[in-house]
């Protein structure tokens, strides 16, 4: 393996959602890691040759309920830096696997937990998904247009932002504290508190006075017409994020329209009008004539493309930002590392 994990070894016990996916990012990066699966296996998305989240690393069958598998698995523990769990509180303990047990075998170990609800608390227990934490954690709510329900965001909040990143985050920096005190210890990696932390900028624009509770009125929840999606003449879509003013002149000279429409952009009583006279002009022609249009601008505005047409993307393309393996089309592991020589010449 290579990379700037190359070196690090983990432990992974099956699962499904943001263990794997941490434990995706952490092979992605150069770690060397072993997943192992129970004998019969719990929820399985997809086959094993379609589930992108457990590429990187091989998986072994281990019974941790029976002694002599339970011992095989604390002597991988044992040779290795990480393990990553995301069971329900109480699971790893039941199996004989906990925290105690894993780091008096190792007690170097960073041991990472990733639960919905978190190791303690009165839901501890309680059985969730995405949609349940980031509903609780006060980010659901916020995510619609004005007078709609609240929209999923797909399981991406809770589940990997706040969940496994956050995860591969404290695992990392629980690690850079095991290498200066050769202690290690647990990582409690609650979806629900990295979906509420994931949720900063809206506490601070609040806190300010610039950011209402009601949904579909803000700058950065469909509420701007500056900041929206419009349909196209193709019947497809445009993003639109001019924000900064010098950003949304360059979008309204570019569209022709009044350009004193730059006096009143944050002028919430003008907004409306402003989006109307926007979605007829961007109807006018298709997507592909607009971005033809908008090419080289600071307009900020960008095709809405579905998963299979952003890997044709010649950005997308020309950066592999998707790759393809064993047939599979997929993300390519990021970030990217470059390394850059005493002279400033990339290396």
């Amino acid at each position: 393996m290579t990379g700037p994990l190359a070196g690090l070894r983990f432990v992974e016990m099956a699962g499904i959602g943001p263990a794997p996916f941490a434990a995706m990012v952490l092979a992605d990066l150069g770690a060397t890691g072993i997943r192992i699966e129970a004998p019969t296996p719990g929820l399985v998305v997809g086959t094993p040759a379609s589930d992108i989240t457990r590429r990187g690393r091989p998986a072994r069958v281990i019974d941790a309920r029976d002694p002599m598998g339970r011992e095989e698995i604390l002597d991988l523990i044992g040779r290795a830096e990480v393990l990553i769990e995301g069971f329900r509180p109480g699971a790893m303990e039941r199996l004989g696997l906990g925290p105690e047990v894993a780091l008096e075998r190792n007690p170097s170990l960073v041991y990472g937990r990733i639960t919905g609800w978190g190791q303690d608390g009165p839901w501890a227990q309680r059985a969730g998904h995405d949609i349940n934490y980031i509903a609780l954690a006060g980010v659901l709510a916020h995510i619609g247009r004005a007078g709609a329900p609240p929209t999923v965001p797909l399981n991406l909040v809770g589940d990997y932002g706040g969940g496994a990143m956050l995860l591969v985050t404290g695992i990392l920096a629980a690690l850079w504290q095991a290498q200066r005190t050769g202690r290690g210890q647990v990582v409690d990696a609650a979806m629900v508190d990295g979906a509420a932390l994931m949720m900063s900028l809206m506490h601070s624009l609040r806190a300010s006075g610039s950011w209402s509770t009601e949904r579909g009125v803000n700058l950065l929840d469909s509420g701007a017409p500056f900041y929206d999606v419009y349909r196209t003449a193709d019947e497809r879509w445009l993003a639109v994020g001019c924000l900064e003013p010098k950003f949304f002149a360059e979008f309204v000279a570019i569209l022709g329209v009044d350009p004193s429409l730059c006096e009143r952009q944050y002028d919430p009583a003008d907004w409306e009008a402003m989006r109307t006279l926007f979605a007829e002009v961007l109807a006018t022609r298709t997507v592909d004539e607009w971005m033809e249009v908008f090419a080289g601008s600071d307009a900020c505005v960008a095709p809405i493309l579905t998963m299979e047409q952003a890997p044709q993307h010649e950005h997308l393309a020309a950066r592999r930002t998707f790759i393809e393996l064993d047939g599979v089309v997929q993300p390519a592991p990021a970030p990217r590392f470059i390394q850059v020589d005493p002279t400033g010449s990339p290396g």
